[in-house]
């Protein structure tokens, strides 16, 4: 097992050709990861059926989509997206943008 001390910005390593994802956890009831988009990178609108999502802002600014509500986020804010609700962010700031994302159960489990 790793260290259950994690530093979430420390592995932050931004990609030219897609968003960043590193999963720190997974298990069948919970999957923590850390993505981190450059600036016009996007997680597209979709959503988990059977899944609660959470993603919470590290670093940065992103245009965060919940079902019909569409905001501004920015560092220590935290965006709710339930079960069967589309979401997605879009990273429109000159900079990188680092946030948490917590899934349970699981994707794929």
């Amino acid at each position: 097992m790793t260290s259950p001390f994690i530093r979430p910005l420390d592995h932050a390593r931004p990609r030219e050709d897609k968003p960043f994802k590193t999963t720190f956890h997974l298990s069948e009831r919970l999957l923590v990861g850390l993505n981190t988009l450059r600036p016009g990178q996007a997680q597209p609108l979709h959503d988990h059926v059977y899944q609660d999502k959470f993603y919470h802002v590290l670093s940065g600014e992103g245009l965060f989509t919940v079902g019909e509500e569409t905001k501004i986020c920015g560092s220590g804010e935290l965006i709710l997206a339930p079960a069967g609700i589309v979401h997605g962010v879009e990273n429109q700031s000159d900079d990188l943008l680092s946030f948490l994302t917590v899934i349970a159960p699981a994707p794929g489990r």
